[in-house]
């Protein structure tokens, strides 16, 4: 968990280092800047309200860090150059991007308007590609061995119901991870998708999480069947890994997704078959109608997110009861 000073200048893991945070003025974005420059960081915070961005540099700075602030919607190859461009001037490099910004459009698919879905493939996934774009383009210009860290969802990995749009982006972007490992991977330079599970705006309105935020509102712990059984914590809780994988320690890190929230730590898989089989001469229809039920038998991939039931005294309905 994020402690409120920063560490000693001469211990800190990543001082000398500069990072831009995208989405960084609130949330867990605030977050994952203010434990890097805890670590040593100098921050470039992002946000698209200038009220906002000054209070996380404030924030920064009180703290003993290193900040300012581009205010500028994420999407563009506008936005992308500035934000690197604002690294170089205010610290004079750039060594790790975390494209964190994003926004939520959730509607079922007929309900769901081209404004809605460009508007979310806008933000998180051409704001990634242009923001990693940008980065990758100075890292190797410049011989940085840098950290491109990219933000994703379990809905991405699993599916959300209402969620067309933001699922395909945040699979899109690990997607990309995967490629930009490959392409990087000369130039020193390591690409990673991190998966969080945390308190959010989001999550509040969420009835199945009510009383995880609620605690961790009052400044208590969260039930402990939130912080285990389901990986779900504060923003604290993810920051650490963002951190790290920014650090020199994690320079054998690369192409990976790794989750985390509460008090767990997950490394997903790349898709894999899970069965393989062959036909003489290819699959025809009548090939398929024969076999393929008794292929598919055991082996259909679930969609979704399957969660625990939550305990009785963690349901909404139970709290109410004894208010």
């Amino acid at each position: 968990m994020a402690q409120d000073s920063t560490a000693s200048p001469s211990t800190a893991p990543l001082a000398g280092k500069v990072a831009v945070v995208t989405g960084s003025g609130q949330g867990l974005g605030l977050a994952y800047a203010q434990e890097l420059a805890r670590q040593g960081a100098a921050v470039v915070i992002n946000d698209v309200d200038q009220e906002i961005a000054d209070r996380a540099v404030a924030a920064i700075a009180a703290a003993g860090g290193q900040a300012v602030a581009v205010v500028a919607p994420v999407g563009s190859t506008e936005t992308a150059t500035a934000l690197v461009q604002g690294a170089v001037e205010a610290f004079g490099r750039l060594d790790v991007l975390v494209t964190n910004a994003g926004v939520l459009r959730d509607k079922s698919l007929l309900k769901m308007t081209d404004e809605d879905f460009d508007l979310v493939i806008q933000v998180h996934l051409r704001g990634t590609f242009t923001c990693a774009r940008e980065a990758y383009r100075y890292f190797k210009d410049n011989g940085v061995a840098g950290r491109i860290i990219t933000i994703g969802s379990p809905t991405g990995q699993y599916g959300n119901f209402g969620q067309t749009n933001y699922a395909a982006a945040k699979a899109g972007i690990v997607g990309m991870v995967r490629t930009w490992a490959l392409e990087m991977k000369k130039a020193g330079v390591t690409a990673n998708a991190v998966i969080p599970v945390a308190a959010t705006a989001m999550t509040e309105t969420i009835p199945f999480f009510r009383s995880a935020v609620e605690a961790d509102r009052r400044g208590e712990p969260m039930p402990e069947f939130f912080r285990k059984d389901l990986g779900f914590g504060n923003a604290a809780d993810v920051a650490g890994l963002i951190a790290y994988l920014a650090s020199d320690d994690a320079a054998g890190i690369t192409g990976q997704a790794i989750g985390a929230g509460g008090d767990r730590l997950q490394v997903f898989s790349h898709p894999r078959p899970v069965v393989t089989e062959y036909r003489d001469g290819g699959w025809t229809f009548e090939a398929l109608r024969e076999q393929l039920p008794a292929i598919l038998e055991g082996n259909l991939q679930p969609v979704g997110e399957t969660l625990p039931p939550l305990p009785e005294e963690l349901r909404p309905e139970s709290a109410t009861q004894q208010s």
